[in-house]
């Protein structure tokens, strides 16, 4: 990936302290970057609560949620990407930003997350968490879901403040899962927002 190369797709923060930056998308054939009109409703859903929060990208990508959420008061926010070209996206991209308050993990996301968690819960910090599997690249392969509602049952409720799982519209994500229940559902095309808290 050559970060000074004119075809790299961009995307832009969309609020917060770092409004207007550019970042880069990996290539669209591995990762699929979070709609500019799906991260603005989640933000404005969100909104001030973020202030000082701890906030977890599960499927890092670019980045460009949690940059977001740094972008708009959140004080430290952990990405877990397992494609190389992506994780060299994401390196990029929180230099530019703040890279102080970055923590990147490269590899699997379903094994990484819960070490997050217990540091986490072992420092008797909370943080949101947001699970956006790359679903565009494997239709017909929703046993990825199945691996993330498993995760999200066996997640401690003491360390957190609320789950957001980016998926296809069409699946049927359960209203109750573990100790969570949801709380808010939007669609936006073939995407959707579920949003859960501790029950």
């Amino acid at each position: 990936m050559n970060p000074k190369n004119k075809s790299q797709l961009t995307t832009k923060i969309i609020g917060g302290k770092y409004r207007g930056k550019k970042i880069l998308l990996p290539s669209k054939s591995v990762t699929r970057s979070s709609k500019a009109r799906l991260r603005e409703s989640l933000f404005n859903t969100l909104q001030f609560d973020l202030v000082d929060a701890n906030f977890v990208e599960m499927f890092g990508g670019s980045g460009s949620v949690g940059l977001e959420a740094i972008s708009r008061g959140a004080k430290r926010a952990w990405f877990i990407e397992l494609d190389r070209d992506s994780y060299k996206t994401l390196q990029h991209n929180c230099r530019l930003l703040d890279p102080s308050k970055c923590d990147l993990r490269y590899g699997d996301a379903f094994v990484i997350l819960p070490q997050i968690l217990h540091e986490l819960k072992k420092s008797g910090e909370k943080a949101y968490i947001y699970i956006d599997p790359p679903f565009s690249i494997r239709e017909g392969h929703e046993e990825i879901y199945d691996r993330v509602i498993e995760t999200i049952a066996s997640i401690d409720p003491e360390v957190v403040r609320m789950i957001v799982v980016e998926h296809m519209t069409k699946a049927g994500f359960p209203e109750k899962i573990g100790p969570f229940e949801r709380t808010k559902f939007k669609k936006f095309g073939k995407s959707a927002l579920s949003y859960y808290t501790v029950s």
